[in-house]
């Protein structure tokens, strides 16, 4: 299903509205990226057209004055669509297509249609099909309530139901398939991750704005050979590789869909099994676009929805990409945000220093313990090795003394055997 036509390249006008706090460079910033979203969907932004506002208009969003205006400029460049920046009310959008004799739809409605192109994997399709399904539900048009056959009283009773409630509870239908569906793969997902967490593999999530080079430094640091490209939304199904770190642990790494300003929530609430993942990772590695126009935007537009998933308390290591193309610019933001680290995921510039920095972030997330284990429990020592990192092993008499390194995890497992300092 597809909100953009693509059997030719559409002519879109894009409209931004200001409203406080926001100030017109931030709209326009805004309008620079819906131009990307808009050619990555397939179509040309050919006019733009801002406002300044208090508050959306209830009708039209932007009143009727100026959508007046709107419909002039669309007659003028010849526009088959206007996008909003904002999304728009199912009702603001059947009254703005009155007015302006064309189609009028929001930013979700590209981002969908961009998510639909991308989606590779059943899981994946499955998900954007049922974000465009709850987009689309509160959307469907008919022709009021004067064909409906739902009412029940007397002189309203007729053959059957309008096509609009036909259509209606199809949707619903599908939308109910769709939901059992992804329950069923969100199970074998989380059976997938006990199964790790029994290795006691400790795992990583690489995050970030979307094109900021997540897949890049995936297959950096793991020749993953995950698709790259130079386009938003270039990969949106997930992949989980094992990394090796320098200390000799290995960790599991997973790089997810990218993250944009005002992501539509039903793509998040879609998602939300794949994006679980996140959440329960034990370091996240934020990934930040040194060179992009305002990184420290798409930082906040990146932990908003991390705060949405849940993923908010994770421990995040932020890393500055597209050293080569920033070059000051990455190491003043390197400056700015302590603990953080600057690299180049396609020259590989940096790559040590940020494998040594997750390999410590995620040793500072440990405790040493020490253990005191009889020797007719030699299957609890083989454990510590196995889950642990054994610092000190000393043998006394009846018992085997152990210095570890455990997570939180592991040390409430071994408390038994746990001696005070």
């Amino acid at each position: 299903m597809t909100l953009i036509e693509r059997s030719f390249r559409e002519r879109i006008v894009a409209v931004g509205v200001t409203m406080p706090p926001q100030h017109v460079e931030q709209t326009e910033a805004h309008l620079d990226e819906l131009a990307l979203l808009v050619d990555t969907a397939g179509a040309d932004v050919v006019a733009r057209v801002l406002q300044r506002r208090d508050a959306p208009d209830p009708a039209t969003f932007i009143g009727k004055g100026k959508a007046e205006e709107l419909r002039d400029t669309s007659l003028a460049f010849d526009a088959d669509t206007v996008v909003f920046d904002d999304e728009l009310s199912p009702a603001q959008s059947r009254n703005l297509e009155k007015l302006l004799g064309r189609t009028a739809i929001d930013r979700t409605a590209v981002i969908l249609d961009i998510f639909a192109q991308n989606a590779r994997t059943a899981e994946g399709r499955a998900q954007v099909e049922l974000a465009q399904l709850r987009y689309r539900l509160p959307r469907l048009r008919g022709k009021g309530m004067a064909l409906s056959q739902q009412a029940g009283g007397i002189g309203t009773r007729g053959p059957g139901e309008t096509k609009l409630e036909v259509d209606r509870r199809r949707l619903l239908r599908r939308i109910t398939v769709l939901e059992a569906e992804l329950a069923a793969l969100a199970r074998t997902r989380r059976t997938q991750r006990k199964a790790r967490q029994r290795g006691r593999n400790r795992t990583v999530s690489i995050v970030g704005y979307t094109n900021a080079g997540k897949s890049t430094l995936l297959n950096r640091l793991t020749d993953a050979g995950v698709l790259v490209e130079d386009r938003l939304f270039a990969t949106l199904d997930p992949r989980a590789r094992r990394l090796q770190l320098p200390g000799g642990e290995a960790v599991v790494v997973s790089d997810t869909v990218g993250f944009v300003r005002k992501l539509p929530h039903q793509l998040v609430e879609a998602f939300r099994s794949t994006l679980e993942v996140v959440s329960e990772s034990d370091l996240l590695i934020h990934v930040v676009d040194a060179a992009g126009a305002d990184p420290e935007e798409q930082m906040q537009a990146v932990r908003t929805v991390l705060d949405d998933i849940g993923a908010g308390e994770v421990p995040e290591l932020v890393v500055f990409n597209k050293l080569d193309e920033a070059g000051d610019d990455a190491k003043r933001l390197t400056g700015e945000h302590a603990g953080s680290v600057a690299i180049s995921a396609l020259s590989g510039e940096g790559i040590d220093a940020l494998l040594a920095t997750v390999s410590d972030r995620l040793r500072a997330l440990e405790v040493v313990v020490e253990l005191v284990v009889p020797y007719d429990r030699g299957d609890v020592v083989a454990a510590l090795h196995r889950e642990g990192e054994v610092l000190v092993e000393a043998h006394e008499d009846g018992a085997t003394r152990v210095r570890a390194r455990l997570d939180d995890a592991g040390a409430a497992r071994f408390r038994e055997f746990v001696v005070a300092p």
